[in-house]
């Protein structure tokens, strides 16, 4: 009896820590600064559209993610990216294996 309930309480614990974890997609929300010479900002929202920032221009766009990949549409390009997001950086990896890091701002 008590191996069974240890089991389940083993088994509860598991769930509620996996449950407090945050999803990429709720990591993502927010807004994000490129560590590069040129500046670059990217701001997501919860709705699923976005906002890329460069040269002082800014373009609204789509993005859709899943745990590992972002598919990102703006001007009617759509790309591509493996991405690692955690509560302070993000990092995008294209085809070309050229990544691209933000700090959140």
């Amino acid at each position: 009896m008590k191996v069974k309930l240890s089991l389940v309480v083993a088994g509860c614990l598991a769930l509620f820590l996996s449950a407090c974890t945050p999803s990429p997609q709720s990591l993502i929300i927010g807004k994000w600064e490129a560590e590069s010479a040129v500046k670059v900002t990217a701001e997501f929202y919860k709705d699923g559209t976005a906002k890329l920032t460069m040269f002082g221009q800014t373009v609204q766009g789509t993005y859709k993610l899943d745990d590992s990949e972002l598919e990102w549409t703006v001007n009617d390009r759509t790309t591509k990216s493996k991405v690692n997001v955690t509560e302070t950086e993000l990092e995008l990896t294209d085809d070309a294996n050229r990544t691209i890091k933000y700090k959140r701002k």
